[in-house]
């Protein structure tokens, strides 16, 4: 089943959107240190590899989001970048990290496959430009999260903005809307809208964020991962992003939210079945 402008993410092993395999986004939701990176990437690609799921490592250098300003960023950009680029050299594998301002954009593009527009920054201009002109420059695709303030049917400006400015390769993210305060729902039916105009990917895990709800801390119901992915999986999307972790009560960031690392198996085999059993039934509208 073919949507508009597939194209491939790796400059070593290579994943390819929207041509009609199920992939994966995965990994801790920031650099906690570079042996528990390397630990969860490893442990990850292993279970990938063994079902043969398509896998780009996921991690943020730098967390600019944070409620508090207390909490834990990351290793920053120089840091983190080098982290990220070490570990793409030893596995092989693609890798993805968000940006959050301009002037990042040139020095990330240099180290990773995919840079990420967080939600908040997806209606951000000169953030768009900068990213699509660097990752053009240096062969990356870009992955832009859904605000959940915006209209599905709205992603296609950011979707513009980033092929107007060079960069062919970009896919959309959903991850749920507002829905009152201190929670979010994810509407279905973004799935295809979006995925009429440009490659999709659900996040399961942020979709089951409950934003600033725990004193001031975001919580989740991680519970509903399996159920909402499934869900998504069987409306035809390109891929699934799942934030993973191996000890999520003392994650440093998101940890409410995350999968287990000891369950993200039986969920892909789940989400593999349906997938294989929907395949060519969904389709853009």
């Amino acid at each position: 089943m073919d949507v508009n402008h597939p194209f491939e993410i790796g400059k070593s092993s290579q994943v390819s959107v929207g041509h009609g395999r199920l992939f994966l986004i995965a990994g801790p939701c920031v650099i906690e240190s570079e042996q528990h990176a390397r630990s969860m990437a490893d442990a990850i690609q292993r279970i990938t590899s063994d079902l043969g799921v398509p896998y780009i490592f996921k991690a943020s250098y730098d967390k600019a989001n944070r409620t508090s300003i207390h909490s834990f960023r990351g290793p920053g950009i120089v840091e983190g970048t080098r982290i990220l680029r070490t570990i793409a050299e030893s596995t092989g594998l693609p890798v993805l990290t968000d940006v959050h301002t301009a002037e990042d954009c040139a020095r990330v593009a240099e180290s990773v496959d995919v840079m990420q527009i967080p939600a908040f920054l997806c209606r951000q201009t000169d953030l768009l430009i900068a990213a699509a002109e660097a990752a053009e420059k240096h062969g990356c695709a870009i992955n832009i999260k859904k605000g959940q303030f915006v209209a599905p049917a709205d992603m296609r400006h950011a979707v513009e903005k980033v092929r107007d400015s060079g960069c062919s390769r970009v896919s959309l993210t959903e991850r749920g809307a507002s829905f009152g305060y201190n929670n979010l729902v994810v509407d279905m039916r973004s799935l295809p809208i979006m995925r009429s105009f440009a490659p999709v990917v659900f996040d399961g895990t942020h979709s089951v964020q409950t934003p600033s709800a725990a004193n001031g801390v975001s919580g989740g119901q991680p519970e509903f991962i399996p159920t909402l992915a499934r869900a998504a999986v069987a409306a035809g999307v390109d891929g699934v992003f799942l934030e993973v972790h191996d000890d999520p009560q003392h994650a440093k960031s998101d940890g409410a939210n995350a999968l287990h690392l000891n369950h993200l198996r039986h969920v892909l085999e789940t989400l593999l079945a349906i997938h294989e059993a929907v395949k060519g039934e969904a389709s853009p509208l």
